[in-house]
């Protein structure tokens, strides 16, 4: 757990020593605050003590900004030659993994902690419902964790960010978009496992109010496979 810690201390250093935190912040903060207050479907537009717009625009504004943050975990390390030493170290690949993927958390989960003086405005000029906006940061953790270990996989594929960053999406936009798409267009089993394959349907369902089971174990899943495969990946290049 300690080798854990110090690698995760260690990305946080390296998000907070230069721009790329506070870049992520800044913009997270500035496209949330902007759709959620000011334009569009804001709050004062619906005319309810909901938090569903910002959860609704936090959820694309991450998952542009993600594929930002995790490109460089692995990608810079292959570039200049620092990953193979770092292996060399008394520490384990999924040790390693796991604190690179729990910084990111971490940051995440700051900038989404930093948006709760939203919670506390609605909170007094309205009746809101506690239980749904506890279960939308939920959802919105998961879906970050998700894809922070997609992120994670494509990052270790790769020496160039922006090749991490394009993969990223690449994936992303299926979970996003086109398993939905197709679903829509399908049926039988064929039909239902494109829909649970999309993203929407799940963070959809939490954002509401809603934790079942089955979205729980998506989100975890994925997160899993994820970070599976990075070891996969990691672990082929200790032995390279």
């Amino acid at each position: 757990m300690q080798q854990i810690l110090t690698i995760t201390k260690r990305e946080l250093g390296a998000y907070f020593g230069s721009l790329m935190a506070y870049m992520l912040l800044i913009l997270f903060l500035g496209f949330s605050g902007f759709f959620t207050w000011i334009y569009g479907n804001d709050i004062f537009f619906i005319k309810q003590a909901t938090m569903m717009p910002f959860f609704s625009i936090a959820y694309w504004t991450l998952f542009f900004l993600i594929p930002a943050l995790t490109m460089r975990l692995f990608s810079e390390e292959n570039r200049m030659g620092t990953l193979k030493l770092l292996l060399t170290k008394p520490i384990s690949d999924l040790q390693i993994i796991v604190g690179k993927y729990l910084a990111t958390l971490i940051l995440i989960a700051i900038a989404l902690a930093l948006t709760l003086p939203y919670v506390i405005t609605l909170a007094n000029i309205g009746n809101l419902d506690f239980g749904q906006v506890a279960s939308g940061y939920l959802a919105l953790l998961l879906f970050s964790s998700m894809y922070i270990s997609l992120g994670l996989l494509t990052s270790s594929l790769t020496k160039n960010q922006i090749v991490s960053v394009l993969l990223s999406l690449f994936i992303g936009v299926f979970f996003q978009l086109i398993f939905g798409m197709l679903a829509d267009g399908s049926s039988g089993f064929f039909g239902s496992l494109l829909n649970y394959l999309n993203v929407n349907s799940h963070f959809d369902s939490m954002i509401r109010g809603l934790i079942d089971s089955r979205d729980l174990i998506y989100f975890l899943g994925f997160t899993f496979v994820g970070l599976l495969l990075t070891e996969i990946m990691i672990l082929r290049k200790r032995i390279a």
